[in-house]
């Protein structure tokens, strides 16, 4: 077995056996668990065969260091998967990569909004006819529809879709179903073993958790679309540097640990959220009385460390904010730090007090008692 050839792992394993080993290369005496970043543009070629010699030729298609962070979201996920510069860069290379005029898409109405943008910008352009659907439905016929790409959990509204019976109704259409899995990550579902012929994800939240670097990926089973986004990525220089790749591989170890702080947290101050009157419009898909609950309640394998509310205007979301000793202002979420981010100020269809609030791994006992503390102080 080659130095960086993976061995494979016992279905059996659990999240977190799967979580510490994912991608890891065969032990060898001396050598490290995890190689360090292979930091190259060029590499010695062979004088007679080139590229063909070796598995590295060239920095853009060829690095160690990110084959073995794909082999391990790969593991997580159940299919191949390429990573990118960042989630958007998944996204729109997922989109532009399979799309051409004359196709017709999917969208969701109410997930990640630059999403949105980049289809009025960009697609509509290129003649693709886009059409947007919320993630709870209902849904438009799919006939003559290329792609459906649905986000589930939605960002920020936490909907679930039903991705088996989705999926039933797109293929019947003769199309492809996309999964937006960012939210609940691989942990939480694998769309791919839920009926859907891709995953996309963007690798800068949870999946990697530190909030020190950006990346996205893309997953199926389907050799052709493997070898499409491939081809595109290496087109279109859409990669992530080798220390980054390495950042997101040494950071997956913890995922089990962190998601299930994170979610444990969320529980706790969803049920202390659910309990005030001052506080409207809560969303956790992992309370009973939450719309999403009972599709969410088997199909997700772990409910996410996010949540939403609403606390009426944007003025007392910054009293709150200010008040608060153990929440930080920032967007993106799944991070190890508690975070919450008034969508409305970055372009989200939501109300002034519409917040998203990302469950960090801070005991959850302090996190409830500095919430309640900044809630009474901002009311």
């Amino acid at each position: 077995m080659s130095e960086n050839e993976v061995p494979q792992r016992l279905p059996a394993d659990g999240d977190g056996t799967r979580c510490v080993r994912a991608g890891l290369p065969a032990p060898q005496p001396g050598q490290p668990f995890l190689p360090g970043p292979v930091f190259a543009a060029p590499y010695h070629l062979d004088p007679r065969h080139g590229p063909e010699a070796a598995p590295n030729g060239y920095g853009r298609p060829d690095n160690p260091t990110r084959r073995l962070l794909e082999a391990a979201i790969g593991e997580l996920e159940g299919g191949e998967c390429r990573v990118f510069a960042s989630g958007q860069a998944a996204i729109t290379g997922l989109l532009l990569g399979l799309l051409r005029a004359g196709d017709a898409v999917v969208l969701p109405a109410d997930g990640y909004f630059p999403v949105r943008a980049f289809a009025t910008d960009t697609l509509t352009g290129n003649g693709v006819r886009v059409l947007l659907a919320p993630t709870a439905g209902p849904y438009p016929s799919f006939d003559g529809v290329r792609l459906v790409l649905v986000e589930t959990p939605a960002n920020p509204g936490l909907d679930v879709v039903d991705l088996p019976a989705l999926a039933e109704r797109v293929h019947a259409a003769g199309a492809l179903l996309a999964v937006d899995n960012t939210t609940a990550t691989p942990l939480g579902q694998r769309p791919l073993d839920l009926g859907a012929d891709l995953v996309v994800a963007s690798g800068t939240k949870a999946l990697t958790g530190h909030s020190d670097l950006l990346l996205g990926y893309l997953a199926t089973r389907s050799a052709e679309l493997v070898e499409r986004f491939t081809a595109w990525r290496t087109n279109t220089g859409a990669v992530p540097g080798a220390f980054d790749a390495w950042l997101a591989h040494r950071s997956l170890a913890t995922l089990d640990l962190r998601l299930a702080r994170q979610s444990a947290n969320a529980e706790a101050l969803a049920r202390l959220l659910a309990d005030r009157a001052d506080v409207t419009g809560l969303r956790w898909p992992g309370l009973p009385d939450d719309p999403a609950y009972p599709v969410a309640s088997r199909q997700l394998r772990r409910m996410p460390g996010v949540l939403s509310f609403d606390l009426g205007d944007a003025e007392r979301v910054a009293r709150f904010l200010d008040a608060t000793r153990l929440v930080s202002a920032a967007t993106s979420f799944g991070g190890l730090h508690t975070t919450a981010d008034r969508r409305a100020q970055w372009g989200d269809d939501t109300t002034a007090g519409f917040v998203r609030l990302s469950c960090g791994v801070e005991d959850t006992v302090d996190l409830i008692a500095d919430v309640s503390a900044a809630l009474d102080a901002s009311a």
